[in-house]
């Protein structure tokens, strides 16, 4: 038998709003992964799966180099939230391959 329990958040406006911009920037990085991969991809690179944590190493230094510093609004956000992006995706792309 399983029992859960229902928990309602009883945000602020400053709350809501800083949740809402925590789950864009989550959704912002994950499709900026998704798209760098897809071009590398398309472009003939075939990586195998034991480089898993290599590819997502890859893609965060990447965007925490070169991409991170062309977005000022980024640097208000935590960045645990690119990171756990960034994770997810490279975890999507180990049960794909």
């Amino acid at each position: 038998m399983y029992k859960s329990i229902r928990t309602k958040l009883k945000l602020n406006n400053q709350q809501k709003t800083l949740l809402a911009q925590h789950a864009g920037y989550s959704r912002w990085v994950y499709n900026w992964g998704l798209s760098l991969w897809n071009a590398v991809y398309k472009d003939g690179y075939k990586p195998n799966i034991s480089c898993g944590m290599l590819r997502k190493r890859k893609l965060r230094e990447v965007f925490t180099n070169h991409t991170k510093p062309l977005y000022p609004w980024m640097k208000n956000l935590s960045s645990k939230v690119y990171q756990y992006a960034l994770l997810n995706l490279g975890e999507a792309f180990t049960h794909v391959l």
